[in-house]
């Protein structure tokens, strides 16, 4: 039976979207004076969002980016986070909606921002049925389907068991799929794709070892 899930809001994922951010790493480093920051946005289509995720970005795309240090450009050491879709999960021991009516609102932040929509209530089916696009525009830009697929576990998330999906480059781990929300509320959960250093964890494990894969899934999506 599908699990209900509160509310959900979403910008689909373009594979143009997905190379700009696997290109990141690799583009010329910009210093972090707000000058020429501000330049580097400008050029780009970019803006601040210091709201909706501490310290991020919203890209030309529309989706919000958030990454090590609060620079994504150059440094390919640091670990960002493309935020496309947002969830308020059905928490089982909130009988009562004491978190309701504050998280509506931030949903609502979410479900506003341009090119965005918005859900409520859904499942978690519809959760999938989001990742599964975003899939698909990965796999559009890196010419493969994914190395590894599992389900989250509530080691990786709160909210229902949904897919992660895994794939890799020379330098870096692509993993798509629910992500912990570390701010500033931290009752949702976001759905994103992160582009992290393979060095972040250990090597990947084989398809069957499925706590394995969850630690390693961890080590590169975690805040």
């Amino acid at each position: 039976m599908p699990i209900p899930v509160h509310a959900l809001a979403h910008r689909p994922l373009t594979a143009a979207a997905v190379a700009e951010l696997v290109a990141l790493p690799a583009v010329p480093q910009v210093p972090d004076d707000v000058d020429a920051m501000d330049a580097e946005l400008q050029q780009r289509g970019w803006s601040w969002d210091h709201e909706l995720v501490c310290d991020s970005f919203r890209t030309g795309y529309g989706h919000v980016l958030c990454s090590d240090g609060g620079n994504p450009f150059g440094h390919p050491d640091a670990r960002r986070f493309l935020v496309f879709g947002e969830l308020y999960p059905l928490d089982p021991d909130d009988e009562s909606m004491t978190n309701g009516p504050w998280l509506y609102d931030l949903m609502d932040d979410w479900q506003q921002l341009p090119g965005w929509s918005g859900r409520r209530p859904c499942t978690d089916q519809d959760c999938e049925a989001v990742l599964a696009q975003a899939a698909q525009a990965v796999t559009e830009h890196l010419g493969t389907a994914p190395e590894r697929t599992i389900l989250s576990s509530v080691a990786v998330v709160t909210g229902p068991a949904l897919t992660h999906r895994i794939w890799r480059t020379p330098t870096h781990a692509l993993v798509l799929g629910p992500a912990a929300d570390n701010g500033p509320y931290g009752f949702l959960t976001h759905l994103q794709l992160s582009c992290t250093p393979l060095a972040c964890g250990p090597r990947l494990p084989p398809a069957d070892d499925e706590d394995g894969l969850v630690r390693w899934v961890t080590a590169h999506v975690d805040w």
